[in-house]
């Protein structure tokens, strides 16, 4: 059975793109936070604990609900997710680190230290969706298709999923990036390391 790209989202530039179509564009250049909430609430996403969010989840919870709120099909609550970034969830280690700095360990807020794992973008996806799958977070210096292509492979293979949510989330500060693509067993772009550099 042969699997391919059948559906991505971009994010970068004040501007949401799916399948390559405009969908959301932001008039001037607001700050990421300030675009992402507007995203938000111009695409009638439907999740309210987004506003609590960190940064980096608030940009993945975006780029999967573009791909999948309108998805014509059944999720599959199997489908895996591989994510990936250069920075992992700086912005929030930050705010972490400055409140500690001021206020001791008293400013050790849970409202911040439950995002200081990337991997946490994937359980906020994983809950929005009702998924019970496989994921993994990897970190990179750069967008790295070959490996997201052989790990996905090698999750198809062992049987762990039958579709994944594969991608580049990257936040840190005012430089955003955020690139998620659908890998399934039907029609679509061939998985191939240049049709992802393409892509993104």
């Amino acid at each position: 059975m042969e699997y391919n790209i059948t559906n991505y989202c971009n994010i970068k530039d004040n501007k949401i793109f799916h399948n390559g179509q405009e969908i959301y564009r932001n008039k001037g250049e607001l700050p990421f936070l300030d675009f992402i909430k507007g995203a938000y609430k111009e695409l009638e996403i439907a999740y309210p604990k987004f506003y609590k969010m960190d940064s980096l989840s608030k940009l993945s919870l975006i780029a999967s609900s573009v791909l999948l709120d309108n998805y014509k099909e059944e999720l599959d609550e199997k489908m895996a997710i591989v994510l990936s970034n250069r920075s992992g969830c700086i912005d929030i280690d930050r705010i972490h680190q400055t409140n500690i700095d001021e206020d001791g360990i008293a400013g050790a807020r849970p409202a911040n230290f439950v995002y200081t794992l990337p991997n946490i973008s994937l359980g906020e996806i994983s809950i929005k969706y009702q998924l019970r799958s496989e994921n993994s977070f990897f970190i990179f210096d750069s967008f790295n298709p070959n490996f997201l292509i052989a790990y996905s492979k090698s999750l198809i293979n062992l049987k762990k999923c039958n579709s994944l949510l594969v991608g580049w989330v990257e936040v840190n500060e005012e430089a955003y990036n955020g690139f998620l693509f659908m890998i399934e067993p039907k029609p679509g772009m061939e998985l191939t390391e240049k049709k992802l550099l393409e892509l993104i």
